[in-house]
């Protein structure tokens, strides 16, 4: 698993449960860029059988978990909401270098790190939520997200070499806690 250099504190399991509405909404367009991040890669490197099985596999999933949300928002009397703009994101996707190779590295070892934020503040919303079904759905989505994690950093290690791997890992883990660290409290994942 992915260490992540940056714990959320629990102030912000309070914020989105202060306006889990406003979360679920950020949550299903989360779950769907995820399976479009997904059919992107596998439509960009055809010839990595590897990262089409699992990319194909992967978009499915996601959209599963977009379904799941979606229908606890119907069932809260809510509608989806429009997508908006992930400032975490954003400030992630600046770390991508140029070049063929260290492009695809970096899509690799975001994208998973991105998915081990998601098993820590899913984690963190399935302890906050009471007993029931939606306690029991994020725990599943958060053992889903670590699985996606570990995915991409295998995945990474399948086309480069380990050293390559972890220290570039590292880097990016430093940058995304500074992101973290700077970012305010939101009703949203991140």
């Amino acid at each position: 698993m992915i260490e992540l250099k940056y714990q959320t504190p629990p102030e912000w399991a309070e914020t989105v449960m202060n306006d889990f509405d406003a979360f679920l909404s950020d949550h299903a367009a989360a779950e769907k860029k995820a399976s479009g991040m997904a059919m992107s890669m596998l439509s960009h490197y055809p010839d990595r059988k590897s990262v089409v099985k699992a990319m194909t596999d992967l978009a499915i999933e996601e959209l599963i978990h977009f379904k799941q949300v979606l229908k606890l928002i119907t069932a809260r009397g809510q509608q989806l909401g429009r997508d908006q703009k992930d400032p975490y994101i954003h400030e992630l996707r600046a770390l991508f270098r140029r070049g063929t190779d260290v492009f695809f590295l970096d899509r690799l070892l975001i994208a998973g790190v991105i998915e081990a934020r998601g098993y820590e503040r899913f984690s963190l919303i399935a302890h906050a939520l009471e007993p029931g079904k939606e306690k029991e759905l994020y725990w599943q989505i958060a053992r889903s997200e670590e699985k996606h994690a570990n995915l991409f950093v295998e995945l990474a290690l399948e086309y480069f070499d380990e050293n390559t791997v972890y220290t570039r890992l590292e880097e990016i883990l430093n940058a995304e806690a500074e992101i973290c660290r700077k970012l305010p409290f939101r009703a949203a994942l991140h």
